[in-house]
């Protein structure tokens, strides 16, 4: 059984006859110790504050039976651990050139939540999402003015939490939508228009932070925590 935020990926599991269905990963409908094993992938790094990051492994661990277990992926901030650059980073020559087709008027559509798309760099700001940034331990440097940064794709981070650019293709556009305009190619005055521009917010875990997370919690015990293509991971058994 899966369950996701989006209604539309929901969709396209049901056009799979696959069993799933809308929740929010903090209050998930189902019965107590209920689960042999739960995955979650690429979403608690979504969560703004530590609390709730905290309480949805609280909620993941609920749903296990007594000796179930759980795999937690989450975003690292060690894009290079032990002298070997990540997926992520080793694509980012790939990424180049398809950042040459958006800017011919051209968007992709990120095919997965393991990374970012491949979209143009972009050095905005944001506003903050959350008031508990601290001083970090693994080398990321604290916003001092308070406000998160945007990070340019295929490239190491450089804060926990940040804000990544999605262009999303196709679609119809709202009013409160924001849309890039590019020249044409060619030198024409004419301006075309990309697909809208979201930020996602992400914190990216440091070495050591998902487990220590986990252990705090006396329902569960970390059974294995590591190191996976630019994710932090952890199994959990229930307690």
């Amino acid at each position: 059984v899966g369950c996701d935020r989006s209604k539309n990926l929901v969709d396209i599991c049901g056009e799979k006859h696959f069993q799933a269905f809308v929740c929010d990963a903090l209050s998930v409908p189902i019965r107590s110790g209920s689960c042999d094993a739960c995955i979650s992938i690429a979403v608690i790094h979504h969560f703004s504050t530590a609390e709730r990051r905290l309480a949805t492994i609280r909620e993941l661990a609920r749903l296990l039976r007594p000796g179930g277990t759980a795999l937690i992926y989450v975003w690292a901030m060690e894009q290079e651990y032990k002298n070997q650059k990540s997926k992520y980073l080793k694509e980012k020559n790939s990424s180049e050139n398809k950042d040459k087709e958006i800017n011919t008027g051209t968007a992709r559509r990120p095919l997965s939540d393991q990374g970012p798309d491949n979209s143009s760099p972009d050095s905005a700001s944001s506003d903050q999402l959350l008031n508990d940034l601290k001083d970090e331990s693994c080398g990321a440097k604290p916003a001092a003015d308070l406000r998160l940064p945007v990070h340019t794709n295929r490239t190491s981070f450089h804060s926990q939490d940040l804000l990544v650019p999605w262009h999303l293709k196709g679609g119809t556009k709202k009013k409160e939508e924001s849309v890039d305009t590019v020249l044409v190619p060619g030198g024409s005055k004419e301006l075309q228009e990309l697909s809208p521009v979201f930020h996602r917010y992400y914190h990216v875990f440091c070495e050591g932070e998902l487990e220590a997370v986990c252990s705090s919690l006396d329902c569960v015990r970390v059974q294995k925590s590591y190191y996976d293509q630019g994710n932090w991971c952890v199994i959990l058994e229930k307690l």
